[in-house]
């Protein structure tokens, strides 16, 4: 029982809570620290985000310019074949119900790219949409063979 670790904070890392509203000779009492008056001294006032005491605020002073189309942005998730060569036996075939039942991709993805990183010496059946060109060459080099454009299941 010797031999064992307590982690601790170091001393004075942890101070107790300040109490708020007992009395003047706590340090916090009547106010409790809030001043008097105005909208920040009552329960529940404040100022929303962004706001500048009525001053234009700065997101609407800046001019808003450009156009961005990343909420429409389309990404694939990568799979390299070094997953390939250690998840798959030889003469199987890959495809988005392969993977997804091998636990190589989540069930949310919509689109995936098979990527050459790695090698492969199996003879895979690839029926992938996306394969970069790379992946393609080390696949038929290896006995495989990919169809771009497989009957969706």
């Amino acid at each position: 029982m010797n031999n064992i670790f307590v982690l601790k904070a170091p001393q004075g890392a942890n101070r107790k809570k300040k109490v708020l509203g007992r009395g003047h000779g706590a340090g916090t009492g009547k106010t409790s620290g809030r001043g008097h008056k105005g909208q920040n001294s009552r329960s529940g006032g404040n100022v929303r985000p962004g706001f500048e005491g009525g001053q234009m605020p700065l997101y609407r002073r800046v001019a808003a310019r450009g156009f961005s189309n990343y909420m429409f942005k389309k990404t694939a998730v990568p799979v390299n074949l070094f997953l390939l060569e250690k998840n798959y036996s030889d003469g199987e075939i890959v495809s988005m119900k392969t993977l997804l039942e091998k636990g190589l991709i989540k069930k949310s993805e919509k689109s995936i790219k098979i990527l050459g990183n790695g090698e492969l010496s199996k003879k895979l059946d690839v029926q992938i949409e996306k394969v970069s060109a790379g992946a393609v060459e080390k696949i038929e080099k290896a006995g495989g063979k990919v169809v771009k454009n497989p009957n969706q299941e």
